[in-house]
């Protein structure tokens, strides 16, 4: 069973730990909030209340034992964010994922030892942006820096036409990996690229981040 340790129960962390434990990861959640670790306590596994930047109490959590530790520590505390990412890192974490705020803020806790870096309302923002510019899209979610995966309605343009004839790699840099059928939405299936889209059909494709935003502009 994997072990992650989230540091910081903002809106951010506490989501993080609700979602992580109701799939059945041991959580152990950190706050010096007594009000939000109470909140914590009826999701995660575990949930202290100290300041994160106590180095000794921060070493009595273990972080080296924990598969995952995320400094999601926000905005109202960025010396604290940069103070417990780092003392994190000399602990032995194995992958650590800093919360960040701004450009400066990720350099800054990349060169303390952040493997992992997410500007929470920066990832929502450019997701939400392309789900209103284009209505076709039904959500987004980065794979790293550089890929993003894309859930999106069939394009009127792409009803009775199939992968091969699309050509969609070489045209826009967009790889279909699953299809949603109509008639059977809960279920992605590999695609066939010699079977023809129907109407209603929903594409789960991999690309860079503005690929699918530039192809349905060009469609």
């Amino acid at each position: 069973e994997k072990q992650v340790m989230v540091v910081g129960l903002g809106q951010f962390g506490m989501a993080l730990t609700r979602v992580l434990s109701e799939r059945g990861v041991e959580v152990l959640a950190v706050d010096m909030d007594e009000k939000r670790v109470r909140v914590a306590s009826q999701y995660a596994t575990d949930a202290l209340c100290f300041d994160a930047t106590d180095e000794e109490a921060l070493g009595r959590t273990a972080p080296g034992r924990r598969d995952v530790c995320v400094c999601a520590i926000g905005d109202e505390a960025t010396e604290a964010s940069i103070v417990c990412t780092a003392l994190l890192k000399q602990m032995g974490a194995k992958l650590l994922v800093a919360r960040v705020n701004s450009d400066l803020h990720e350099r800054i806790l990349r060169l303390v030892g952040a493997d992992l870096v997410i500007n929470p309302e920066r990832a929502f923002g450019e997701r939400f942006a392309n789900q209103i510019m284009h209505e076709g899209v039904l959500g987004e979610l980065p794979l790293g820096a550089d890929l993003v995966i894309t859930e999106l309605e069939l394009p009127k343009a792409f009803a009775g036409r199939n992968l091969l004839d699309l050509s969609l790699p070489r045209r826009f840099n967009v790889t279909v990996v699953a299809v949603r059928r109509s008639e059977d939405p809960e279920v992605a299936v590999q695609p066939n690229p010699k079977e023809p889209f129907e109407a209603g059909d929903v594409l789960v494709v991999v690309s860079p981040p503005d690929a699918v935003a530039t192809m349905l502009e060009k469609i």
